[in-house]
């Protein structure tokens, strides 16, 4: 059966909209090529296609997918995965019909798209999701440019190959210029089903963690240190959930041994759209021997910022001008957060070249800083010397939460006090207080859900992220991030809210506030119409989120002028410390809010946020 998307409009509830899925409508007659291949009867490719127009089909349906030896259950769209790259035009209209040949129902989410809410793609806010053997026809204003993506919110259909890239052309000049055009996409692969995996997380968190310490490794800690973690329940080597004994690392669908190729001519500007469309995986990507010079963050320009490296978060993209040399190939690598593994493409200026691929770097560990525990040093171990570099902009980058005072603002109680107390405590092994709950505002919900709390959470702007703060070249920093052209809202903030990030590692609990999405599914986080609210997440776990808010961009407070503070649909929130970002609530409608780490989403670190339509009060 056919089902027409659902009429769109202001007044249309989220609560109406999950009565039903509408009135139902003819088949669409579509050539074959458009509705995708069977998928019950051809294998799954690697790579994907390119599809544009105003007038788009996809198909979703399952198969099976070989990468690099193994071989598992997969979700593909247009029988590859990725899933094919949807080429718009800023200012046209768009309708793309989505029909899903699985046998349990499926939806597509388009990541950092603005749009009417009811097209947004997320089941049980949204819409109620694409049933088996169901169409449904998205169709919305193409509003922005850039570098964007798509994927399921639906099943952890993410995880198991159910995502694609976009790539939005501008309705006049591009002001990035380049002669060539590539899309990186980045993601994981593993035969174990996602729930599979969820299960096993549940039982134990450190279930796929390859690295636990034992007394006859090398890390360099004294036994002290090391007994100290043990007092805390806590590895320092916990860094990622699921690693490369687990995952095979994919650059456009394929493995480390036949990644992707990108030619080039020497001289020539290239223009690299990095997008990471994993379920898990921090990615820190480097060029041996080539810069990169930064344009775009999440779709949306930026003063040009040179570097080396950059570690690119689940569910963020940069754009990267490259200009090869005399050499005649780079190798592109993505390496995992945690060094368990990497994906690998290269520039190549003849077909079949390669470089060499430099051998994985010693794996991080998590520090005193990281837990929250800031001695004056609110970049850590070289996270601080990022303004000396090259390619910043000479702004301020101070943390931005002392602004905050300075507005006029207020927000939840509670971290104002602890972090004066902080500031004067002598944080040493004997005196952590992991889980002074005292340190929480009292609307943190208290519970078996938070089992730690970080003890002096600042902003660090200038944290190049786990693994990269003591590497010898330049890695990118937010704290450099500045708009290319004037933010749309220069209005000064009417109000603080703070959000704490909290979770309990060991049980695998992940939340807002102390709460799972199941206790606050009818509670909604509301925002007037066209608010500008300033919001300060705190991370009180030590682990990095990043974090995603759909259908609004929000502006990092990160010391650049507030005309071009950067504007993101995804940040990455460190763990132990606390990022501040300004919104203005423009859109109407549910909006899901999350981190984007596929299975701490699913544990419960969601909520919606309900922005009201003109005329009414939050």
């Amino acid at each position: 059966m056919t089902y027409a998307s659902p009429a769109s409009g202001p007044g249309l509830s989220r609560r109406a909209l999950l009565r039903g899925a509408g009135s139902a409508g003819g088949a669409l007659l579509l050539p074959a090529w458009a509705r995708g291949a069977d998928l019950h009867h051809a294998g799954i490719r690697p790579g994907f296609d390119e599809v544009r127009g105003p007038e788009l089909a996809l198909t979703i349906a399952s198969g099976a997918y070989s990468i690099g030896g193994r071989t598992g259950h997969a979700v593909a769209v247009n029988g590859s995965i990725p899933g094919p790259l949807l080429r718009l035009r800023e200012g046209e209209d768009v309708r793309i019909t989505v029909e899903n040949r699985l046998d349990e129902d499926s939806s597509i989410h388009w990541h950092g798209l603005l749009l009417p809410f009811q097209y947004d793609g997320v089941p049980g806010v949204s819409f109620p999701g694409i049933g088996p053997g169901q169409r449904f026809t998205y169709q919305f204003p193409v509003r922005q440019s850039g570098t964007y993506w798509w994927h399921s919110h639906s099943g952890l259909q993410e995880q198991t190959g159910h995502y694609g890239p976009i790539i939005i052309d501008p309705a006049g000049p591009d002001p990035i210029q380049a002669e060539r055009d590539y899309v990186l996409l980045l993601s994981e692969f593993t035969p174990l089903h996602p729930h599979a995996i969820m299960a096993r997380l549940k039982k134990g968190e450190a279930y796929f963690n390859r690295r636990q310490q034992s007394w006859t490794d090398d890390y360099p800690m004294s036994g002290a240190e090391r007994r100290m973690w043990a007092r805390m329940r806590m590895m320092p080597t916990d860094i990622s959930d699921v690693g490369g004994a687990t995952y095979s690392f994919l650059a456009n669908g394929r493995g480390p041994a036949e990644g992707p190729e990108f030619l080039f001519r020497s001289g020539e500007r290239i223009r690299l759209r990095v997008i990471n469309g994993s379920a898990m995986t921090f990615f820190n990507l480097r060029l041996p021997g080539l810069p990169m010079t930064v344009v775009a963050a999440d779709g949306q320009p930026v003063r040009p910022i040179v570097t080396d490296e950059l570690q690119i978060g689940v569910a963020e993209t940069y754009d990267l001008i490259l200009e090869p040399g005399s050499a005649a190939a780079y190798a592109i690598v993505a390496e995992a957060m945690d060094r368990s593994g990497l994906a690998v493409a290269t520039l190549a200026s003849t077909p079949g070249l390669r470089a060499p691929i430099p051998p994985l770097r010693r794996p991080p560990l998590l520090t005193m800083a990281d837990m929250g525990m800031n001695h004056g040093d609110a970049g850590h171990d070289g996270a601080g010397h990022g303004a000396a570099e090259g390619g910043m902009d000479g702004h301020d980058h101070a943390a931005a939460a002392p602004a905050d005072h300075a507005m006029g603002l207020h927000g939840a109680g509670g971290m104002g006090a602890a972090a004066g107390a902080s500031a004067s405590a002598h944080h040493d092994m004997a005196g952590m207080k992991m889980r002074d709950t005292t340190l929480l505002p009292p609307d943190v919900k208290l519970g078996p859900g938070i089992d730690m709390v970080s003890m002096a959470p600042v902003d660090k702007w200038d944290d190049p992220g786990i693994g990269l703060r003591d590497v010898p070249h330049r890695v990118l920093r937010y704290g450099q991030l500045v708009a290319l052209m004037p933010g749309p809202d220069p209005r000064t903030p009417s109000r603080l809210l703070e959000l704490h990030l909290t979770g309990n590692m060991e049980r695998y609990m992940w939340s807002f506030d102390g709460q799972a999405f199941s206790a606050v599914s009818d509670k909604p986080i509301r925002f007037a119409w066209n608010e500008r609210v300033r919001v300060r997440l705190v991370n009180d776990t030590m682990m990095a989120h990043p974090i995603h808010l759909h259908g609004m961009f929000v502006e990092l407070v990160n010391g650049a002028s507030p005309g071009h503070q950067p504007r993101k649909h995804t940040l990455i929130v460190q763990p132990g410390a606390s990022a501040t970002i300004d919104l203005t609530a423009n859109e109407p409608g549910d909006w899901a809010f999350h981190c984007h780490l596929l299975y701490h989403m699913h544990a419960g670190m969601f909520q919606i946020v309900t922005v009201m339509p003109p005329g009414s009060a939050a």
